[in-house]
């Protein structure tokens, strides 16, 4: 990290991370309504920042093309995940980010290892890729409702009480082998209230606009709250490493989760420092040839490098 932006930055995000190791319980020391001090009139501004230097950041990542970005968001229903996305990667290019989201896993997909279907959505290099909904609802979903690992059909000496340790493990080990090939693994959990999850279902069914994102199945789960409180705990405790760090983002304001999540994907940007490639002494040889050719194709009276003429610091660099 080469300037005061990144010391910044890291300092906002440092106690959002889950310290690996660390026991956690989502009930406390956990504020879903936690805003760090900071006012809703004061969020536009910050997240513009934040989505300006995201693009920044992904333009440099993309030109090396050595790294790649895996970023993972998990919530409970109406946790934000959706806007997150929508808000925070506003500003990027769309060429370089891809957005996966994961469903009920199909007949082709249950014939597969529990990864499988996660390994195929990964980024290439210079890429960001975001899970909406990740490998962790292996460990989640999959445990507060035991039907869906029947339906994985896994051996019988697979099935014991040790699952859970064991999966945890074998992605800890997943993660490791992709950041050791360049692929930084980020994770964000939206950490929302139960009365602020059900304030937002019933905005769904208030609002006409707002009724096709309402499913009766989304109150079930609900029934399953401490469930899920108690699997996302254990799973931050189990999986929140070095190489690959949860960070619980409090999540019933919306503006302050989104700069939480713009803040921490610039921090594992910036942590990469991408730099634009070289292009070596022959190929800038070969650029300034094609610029005498073009400067000597200017019509009468035009500029023969009206970008230089506009950025002299341009023209500087270029000698």
């Amino acid at each position: 990290m080469s300037d005061e932006r990144a010391e910044r930055i890291a300092d906002f995000v440092a106690p959002l991370r889950v310290k690996p190791g660390s026991k956690v319980r989502l009930d406390r020391g956990f504020d879903p309504r936690f805003k760090a001090g900071l006012k809703k009139r004061d969020g536009k501004e910050l997240l513009r920042a934040g989505v300006s230097l995201l693009a920044e950041y992904q333009e440099r990542l993309a030109a090396q093309d050595t790294y790649g970005v895996l970023l993972c968001l998990q919530a409970l229903d109406a946790g934000g995940k959706d806007g997150t996305i929508r808000h925070v990667m506003s500003g990027v290019n769309p060429q370089g980010v891809r957005v996966s989201s994961f469903k009920v896993p199909s007949a082709e997909e249950l014939d597969h290892d529990y990864l499988w279907r996660y390994a195929r959505r990964l980024p290439e290099r210079g890429e960001i890729a975001i899970f909406n909904r990740s490998h962790y609802e292996e460990v989640l979903v999959v445990r507060v409702h035991p039907e869906n690992l029947a339906r994985q059909r896994l051996p019988a000496d697979a099935r014991g009480p040790g699952i859970w340790q064991r999966r945890y493990r074998e992605i800890n080990r997943w993660e490791r082998y992709l950041t050791d090939n360049g692929f930084k693994v980020v994770k964000i959990f939206l950490n929302l209230s139960e009365e602020e999850q059900r304030t937002r279902f019933l905005k769904r069914i208030d609002r006409p606009q707002k009724n096709w994102k309402f499913s009766a199945a989304d109150v079930r789960e609900r029934r399953h709250w401490d469930e899920y409180q108690d699997a996302f705990s254990e799973m931050l405790s189990a999986t929140s490493t070095t190489w690959a760090p949860w960070y619980v983002v409090p999540a019933d304001r919306k503006w302050f989760a989104r700069i939480c999540a713009a803040a921490i994907l610039a921090h594992t940007l910036m942590d990469i420092d991408p730099q634009y490639p070289d292009v070596g002494n022959a190929a800038r040889r070969e650029l300034l040839v094609t610029r005498r050719e073009l400067e000597r194709e200017a019509p009468a009276g035009a500029s023969a490098d009206p970008y230089a003429d506009r950025h002299p610091s341009a023209r500087k660099k270029r000698g």
